[in-house]
């Protein structure tokens, strides 16, 4: 039983936040298909901006399973303590600190995954905000800066001792963004120093793999990003080979009904403009996972100008590919 405060965990497999990706349609998908958890997307701290669209929309958790995650970045304790009561004042029962992000964007603010870097600002930072609110925080770290400088742990011990109630750790430095292969050993040294529960993450790609992560590290759960893109379902698969349990494939007519109800949220939650051009790249990914040779298709529904459009293309290549399977057996 996997437990981050009151909160008990349907599964030991959850979705990473990111930035872009992990919005409100999403993150219910991948709930509704089994990750135990779905932080929202990376909201800056300062709450000044939060009247933008996009911060308006990653505020937005109407309908939202429960536990609902708010992800915050910063570098300032007092701002990120303010901006923790607001967003728990808005429905968060759980509040996520990125000091993971390696964008140059947000280390160039010292935020994100520069915090490592300053291991006294990220004991202030972690106090501040979990003296500052009721609900379970948690955080999102790398290994270190580079592979020189390593202190997943100590940045780990500091967590536990802030108050922190649950750490996901990157397998990777900032250093290293995403090239070359994550490293478990260091969430392995982390998980034997501390008694929170720690998310394993980098390079999850299959049930397999997420068995392998946990057996050698002794994490308690692994935490699923970019595995996730175009297989939302993943997370179903993953659970079933966790818990010993069979699992058939889905058919390809319910894979169909997944993504075109997916792409109709995204019309929903953005309005036709947006939700046409954000369904673009969950159509690639989808295309890219489902067809055997998807570029002339995704070339097609990427250019459809408008939601009614974009939407009946998908569903008549996304038909044809399910009776293809029909035919076949």
């Amino acid at each position: 039983m996997l437990r981050i405060g009151p909160y008990t965990l349907p599964s030991r497999a959850v979705l990473a936040p990111m930035a872009g990706v992990t919005d409100r349609p999403f993150r219910i998908l991948c709930r509704q298909l089994g990750a135990g958890l779905a932080a929202s997307e990376m909201l800056t701290s300062d709450a000044r901006l939060w009247h933008t669209p996009k911060s308006r929309r990653r505020l937005d958790h109407h309908g939202e399973p429960e536990p609902r995650v708010v992800q915050l970045a910063g570098a300032d304790a007092a701002v990120l303590a303010e901006a923790a009561r607001l967003s728990v004042d808005r429905g968060a029962q759980i509040i996520d600190l990125n000091m993971g992000c390696p964008a140059k964007k947000v280390c160039g603010k010292l935020c994100g995954s520069a915090l490592l870097r300053d291991e006294p600002l990220v004991a202030q930072i972690l106090e501040a905000v979990v003296r500052a609110v009721a609900v379970p925080v948690t955080l999102k770290i790398r290994t270190g800066w580079d592979r020189e400088h390593r202190n997943g742990v100590a940045i780990a011990r500091i967590a536990e001792q802030s108050g922190i109630q649950a750490l996901a750790v990157h397998g990777r430095t900032r250093a290293d963004f995403y090239a070359g292969e994550a490293e478990y050993q260091t969430i392995r040294e982390i998980k034997s120093t501390v008694r929170i529960p720690v998310f394993a993450n980098g390079d999850i790609r299959s049930p397999r793999d997420a068995r392998k992560v946990l057996d050698f590290t002794g994490a308690d759960g692994v935490m699923i990003g970019r595995a996730s893109f175009g297989e939302p379902w993943i997370f179903r698969a993953v659970n079933a080979f966790l818990e010993a349990r069979p699992s058939p494939p889905l058919l390809r007519t319910e894979v169909r009904d997944i993504i075109l109800a997916h792409l109709d949220s995204l019309y929903s939650f953005y309005g036709e403009d947006t939700g046409v051009r954000i369904a673009r790249k969950h159509i690639g990914w989808y295309c890219d996972r489902c067809f055997s040779d998807p570029g002339p298709i995704r070339g097609e529904l990427m250019a459809a100008s408008d939601a009614g459009e974009q939407l009946a293309r998908a569903r008549r290549y996304f038909d044809a590919w399910a009776e293809d399977c029909a035919r076949a057996a």
